[in-house]
């Protein structure tokens, strides 16, 4: 930033809070690296610089900015659990609010939670094109609390501020200026245009303060409609529906009176359950891009991708990739095959178009960055090439056969897999140590989980650039030992063995499906399979059977050999009627289940939901002593990112151990 002190002064006596002026116009420079949090020292620096300016008679406005590559992007998560500590948040952005000289907020890269309260707090709001601002308070289980549910109706009215404060979404400064939240979007340099917006602003009558400005409260219906909407997205989480009911206090009631029950929501929900899950889950997912043992190790580059297989899973990968830029070369066996595959990323990227989060010229130029061919040979100056093609050990080796003559020595080589061992694919490889295994959720390019499986010869460079994709991608990586399934695939396998175990003991299968939605989960597990398919699961087994394995017959066994193979074929543990996927309880599954079911058990949902999940952190359990995961928090983050558990509950092994905690 031009023309403050902050930039002047020697690094180590940098102050967090610096003041420059620019005649009558005061430059308050925020300087908390990397990402200005509100810690002690910055709160009691603006605190101390409204005292100094209103001091001052030559200071007509102050304008507040931030040096480096953000605003202030909300709390000190170092704080995170701590009592805290004067100056508290709330008095600083009153202290800002009422202050005898204006202040402009002049906001660039992300003002959340906090940050976004506090330039709430000024009395204009300028903001670079770019800039994000958001509340997302409730995605760590708890509300705004320094104003932010009171002060934002007042800026944006209340429907928008439903819509920000109960998702915790952000959105770019074009839409928050459309929504009232920020007065301008500028231009060029921020300094001098915010300072030219505080110099225009002094020669009109100044806006009052936001905790003055009115706020139109809507009827009692919508509030009875928004609880119902956000009861039903919440799937079970406390936060949003609190924000809601701040909100409408702040709609009904005195600015004051809505601050303090603001205030008193805030600190009932920082001690809850939910609240600590959702901090765990927060530290777990902020370190999983960077694991500690990859510190000191440069991942290697990637500049090309290529991918083998334009099915749906590597139609997804692709997606993923051009969604991050990198250009990729699409290879499949065969001319109708390559345009199948291309058939397939053109309705993904079509379909992000319908959804409005492409353009029609975006998604053109995402396909025309796709090179697709038979020919391996346009692999050859690849940095990294992922195999996407049929879960079948000689297909792959195949692939890997041509990938190792025609790539070269330094590129990675990926195989996509959820269940083979990698080791297996790779076989007879050369340069091994350039192998990885990746096994992206499908869609691709729409799950957020990456397993990253090394294998005994996977150099730490290869590693270090699994993860460097993840971040590429926008993924949450983990990282997975070489086991049947990996970690999620494993956890998976025992909770649906669980699940028919209840069922075999006369549990309904609706009310194990209902008791897992009532535990957060999207399906239960006998919906989730029914909409996957059974058979996938089922030819699995059968490969196990005919290698030799001692594998029992399972009930969806029985299904599949009846023909029920889920919702493609019109029935599996539910019966479907055509175009219409709400399972109906099943005749035909009672009949064919008959002789393996005792008489009816007595088990309520609550019993059901944490039986099943003990079996989840159980296997987690065993998962861990064989060093297949590196950390409980892995185990969760796969959970969540890939299986739907519900982030509230902070996974598995969390809830496993917070169970412990209380009974002991």
């Amino acid at each position: 930033m031009t023309g403050t002190t902050a930039d002047t002064a020697p690094a180590a006596a940098r102050p967090v809070v610096a003041i420059d002026r620019h005649g009558d116009i005061a430059v308050v420079t925020v300087d908390n690296p990397p990402v200005n949090a509100l810690g002690q020292a910055l709160r009691q620096g603006l605190w101390d610089a409204v005292g100094t300016l209103d001091a001052d008679p030559r200071v007509r406005a102050v304008v507040l900015v931030c040096a480096g590559r953000t605003f202030i992007a909300g709390a000190d998560v170092t704080e995170f659990g701590k009592p805290p500590v004067p100056p508290h948040l709330p008095d600083v952005v009153a202290r800002i609010e009422g202050a005898a000289k204006p202040w402009i907020a002049a906001i660039h890269g992300s003002a959340l939670g906090g940050g976004l309260e506090v330039a709430m707090g000024c009395r204009f709001r300028v903001a670079a094109p770019d800039a994000a601002l958001g509340l997302p308070e409730v995605t760590l289980g708890i509300v705004p609390g320094a104003g932010g549910t009171v002060r934002t109706p007042r800026l944006t009215g209340v429907e928008a501020a439903v819509d920000l404060v109960t998702t915790g979404k952000p959105v770019r400064a074009p839409r928050a200026a459309a929504m009232g939240l920020i007065d301008a979007v500028v231009e060029g340099d921020l300094v001098e245009a915010a300072i030219a917006f505080a110099r225009e602003a002094l020669t009109r009558p100044l806006p009052p303060p936001v905790c003055q400005r009115p706020v139109a409260a809507p009827d009692a219906s919508f509030w009875t409609e928004q609880e119902r909407r956000i009861a039903k997205a919440a799937k079970g989480a406390v936060a949003p529906l609190r924000a809601l009911a701040c909100l409408r206090r702040a709609a009904e009631a005195s600015f004051d009176a809505a601050l303090a029950f603001e205030r008193e929501t805030f600190l009932d929900l920082r001690g809850s359950d939910q609240a600590a899950a959702l901090r765990a889950v927060f530290f777990a997912e902020r370190a999983a891009p960077r694991p500690a043992h990859l510190r000191d190790v440069a991942p290697l580059p990637l500049r090309r991708v290529g991918v083998v297989g334009g099915g749906t899973m590597g139609a997804g990968i692709a997606a993923a990739l051009r969604d991050a830029g990198l250009p990729v070369v699409l290879i499949e066996r065969d001319d109708a095959a390559v345009a199948r595959g291309l058939a397939n990323l053109t309705a993904l990227f079509d379909g992000s178009v319908r959804r409005g989060r492409l353009t029609p010229a975006q998604a053109e130029a995402r396909l025309a960055g796709v090179t697709a061919t038979t020919d391996y040979a346009a692999l050859a100056d690849a940095d990294l090439v992922i195999e996407a093609v049929f879960e079948e050990i000689g297909v792959k080796r195949a692939v890997f056969a041509d990938l190792g003559r025609v790539c070269r020595a330094d590129a990675v080589l990926a195989t996509n897999t959820s269940y083979l061992d990698p080791r297996l694919v790779a076989e007879g490889l050369p340069h091994p140590g350039r192998f990885i295994g990746l096994h992206f959720f499908s869609p691709a390019n729409v799950m957020t989980l990456l397993e990253i499986v090394p294998t005994p010869d996977t150099a730490p460079e290869t590693l270090a650039t699994g993860f460097a994709l993840a971040r590429a991608l926008n993924k949450i990586p983990v990282q997975a030992g070489i086991c049947e399934g990996f970690i999620g695939n494993r956890i998976l396998k025992r909770y649906r063995a669980a699940a028919e175990a209840l069922v075999r003991r006369g549990v309904p299968i609706a009310e194990i499906d209902a008791a897992m939605r009532g535990h957060g989960m999207a399906m239960g597990p006998f919906e989730a399979q029914d909409l996957g398919g059974l058979d996938i699961a089922f030819l699995q087994r059968e490969g196990a059977r005919q290698a030799g394995q001692d594998v029992p017959e399972t009930l969806g066994d029985i299904l599949v050999r009846a023909g029920r193979k889920g919702q493609k074929t019109g029935g599996g543990w539910y019966d479907y009627q055509p175009g219409d996927r709400r399972p109906q309880p099943s005749q035909a599954v009672t009949d064919l289940l008959a002789g393996q079911i005792a008489p009816g058990a007595a088990m309520d949902r609550a019993a059901i939901a944490d039986h099943l999940v003990a079996e989840m952190a159980a296997e987690g359990e065993a998962i861990l002593s064989e060093g297949i995961a590196r950390a409980p928090s892995d185990i969760d983050l796969v959970e969540i990112h890939g299986y739907g558990f519900p982030r509230w509950r902070g996974g598995p092994m969390f809830a496993a151990a917070r169970r412990a905690a209380v009974a002991g």
